[in-house]
């Protein structure tokens, strides 16, 4: 039993006091959002948080659904406290510490653990928590049980923490010991904010960005500004391929039917650029990533500007620069017009015939998953964020969006966990957020429905609903296997009630059946849960007559 020496404060309150000054420095430095998962270990933190009027807390119970809704505040740029208590707890983070790792996303993860003489002697909810999450974290603190002796270290920890989680997350490990409730005495004084200077990892630009014939693909988690593309499009007159997910559809210059344009070999063999520039993330289409690398094994220069993570898969990247030094670079451009313009027809007849594709859809009656990537694109309000699932959402938002599309996506590990979570999380950021996910991510995070009626958050949820893995039907395996083992192996049809599920959680559900219907539910606040009812055979047959419309028009 640890106790103390007459005129000391007591442990517990010595805990307390140290949770409180943490809570203290991480609010003075800009968090106002923590997310708790409950837990008794935890409690010398959770009171420290719960205690602060500057910061919103929010409790769920999954570890999972609290992980990645960490993860859907963090897209505001500012980390979110993420709390648990020991054991298995932890472990259920991982996944959203996976995805904010790989995409850049800040994170501060607070694992409470038992104290040294618990650990490794059979006391329950334990396991080894220390460096849990492995490369998988910037940065990593074994946090010991506080000491009233070391209460000068406690803020520049919450300080170099938070530091550390600028461009990922960061978990700091909290031993306590029992008893877990104290009472916060006097805080240490606060200290000059830390800082620390990125290295320039900058290379000299290539001489060949100033070649006549170039492209430049913009993808998310870009860290560049719209006014910065702007003027890279000015200086080289190049055509920009922007994905959804960059938030730069709109500029001039885009090409939105990217996908569907080089699916057609000749435009895409005609069409090889003398230089690309790649700035952020690489997009979602492997129709691009292809031509991509064809045109670097043809002797293109790749350059990257930004972007989260390891991302030359092909190892084709010649260097990594400022878009500063690309900008002033590609000055020396001089443009050549019959360039620029073969590409901006090309995308306007290609738009054009995926319009009127998906108008005669319509007028049948029939909304296919395409058209409903349209019609969010284009009349979500602009105020509501949109999140979009990985498989095929994010693929169809690309492909058919349009100049309109905007999203967030986790793209980052491109899995399907946690997308309702990470959409919920960008709501309570943001004030608003929709969400378009297929059937099995939805029921795959269906743990974050709990508790949200009583929210009010306005989180609208829209269910393209196929029953199974609709990506699957695109893949080689669909017509190389027998239905009954693909059905059982990647369609994986589950039968569940969309509808009655979202129902069982007190939200109000419906089934939306025509472009009307769903154009005039997109505009109801949330939280709702909208389901739109598509078969995945009939989905790979409206893809196919798509890109077949776009090859007609280029001829």
């Amino acid at each position: 039993m640890v106790g103390k020496r007459s005129g000391e404060p007591h442990p517990c309150d010595v805990q307390a006091t140290f949770c409180a000054t943490l809570v203290d420095e991480w609010s003075r430095s800009g968090v106002t959002h923590a997310v708790i998962s409950p837990g008794s270990r935890s409690t010398p933190m959770a009171i420290a948080l719960a205690e602060r009027d500057d910061i919103d807390i929010h409790i769920v119970h999954d570890e999972r659904v609290a992980g990645f809704l960490a993860l859907g505040l963090g897209l505001s740029d500012t980390a979110a406290l993420l709390l648990c208590t020991s054991g298995t707890a932890a472990a259920n983070f991982f996944p959203a510490v996976v995805e904010a790792q790989m995409s850049d996303i800040p994170m501060v993860v607070l694992t409470a653990d038992r104290p040294p003489e618990l650990r490794g002697v059979g006391a329950p909810q334990t396991i080894d928590q220390q460096d849990l999450y492995g490369p998988h974290v910037r940065w990593f603190h074994e946090a010991e049980v506080a000491n009233g002796e070391a209460t000068n270290d406690w803020r520049p920890l919450a300080q170099q923490a938070l530091l550390q989680s600028k461009n990922g997350p960061v978990q700091i490990n909290l031993a306590f010991r029992e008893p877990l409730l104290g009472t916060s005495q006097e805080l240490p004084p606060a200290i000059t904010p830390l800082t620390h200077v990125l290295e320039n990892q900058n290379c000299p630009v290539p001489e060949a960005l100033t070649q006549a014939k170039g492209v430049v693909l913009v993808g998310g988690r870009s860290g560049v500004s719209a006014d910065d593309v702007r003027a890279l499009r000015t200086a080289t007159g190049w055509p920009l391929i922007a994905d959804p997910l960059s938030g730069f559809r709109h500029l001039d210059g885009v090409v939105n039917a990217a996908e569907s344009i080089l699916r057609h070999a000749p435009f895409a063999h005609e069409h090889l650029p003398d230089a690309v520039i790649r700035i952020g993330r690489p997009s979602t289409s492997k129709t691009l990533a292809q031509w991509t690398d064809l045109a670097v094994a043809e002797g293109a220069t790749l350059v990257q500007v930004g972007g989260p993570g390891v991302i030359d898969p092909g190892r084709n990247i010649a260097a990594r620069c400022s878009i500063a030094d690309i900008i002033d670079c590609c000055r020396r451009v001089r443009p050549d017009p019959t360039w620029t313009l073969s590409w901006e027809s090309a995308n306007g007849v290609a738009d054009q015939a995926i319009l009127a594709t998906l108008d005669k859809f319509e007028e049948t009656g029939e909304l296919t998953e395409p058209g409903v990537a349209r019609l969010v694109a284009d009349h979500l309000p602009a105020t509501v964020e949109l999140v979009v699932s990985s498989s095929m959402p994010v693929r169809d938002h690309e492909w058919f969006g349009g100049s309109s599309a905007r999203a967030h996506a986790n793209r980052g590990a491109n899995g399907i966990d946690g997308v309702i979570s990470t959409a919920l999380g960008l709501a309570l950021g943001r004030g608003s957020a929709a969400v378009l996910i297929g059937d099995l991510a939805f029921v795959h995070d269906s743990n974050a429905l709990a508790g949200l009626a009583a929210r009010t958050t306005d989180l609208r949820i829209l269910v393209v609903d196929n029953d199974g893995g609709g990506i699957f039907s695109f893949l080689p395996q669909a017509a190389a296997l027998a239905t009954k083992r693909f059905e059982q192996l990647f369609g994986t049809p589950h039968g569940t009630d969309v509808v009655a599920l979202a129902a069982a959680h007190g939200l109000p559900a419906i089934d939306v059946g025509t472009a009307d219907q769903l154009v005039d539910q997109l505009v109801q606040p949330g939280p709702w849960v909208a389901r739109i009812k598509s078969t995945r055979s009939r989905n790979v047959e409206v893809h196919a007559l798509l890109h077949a419309a776009v090859a007609g028009v280029l001829g």
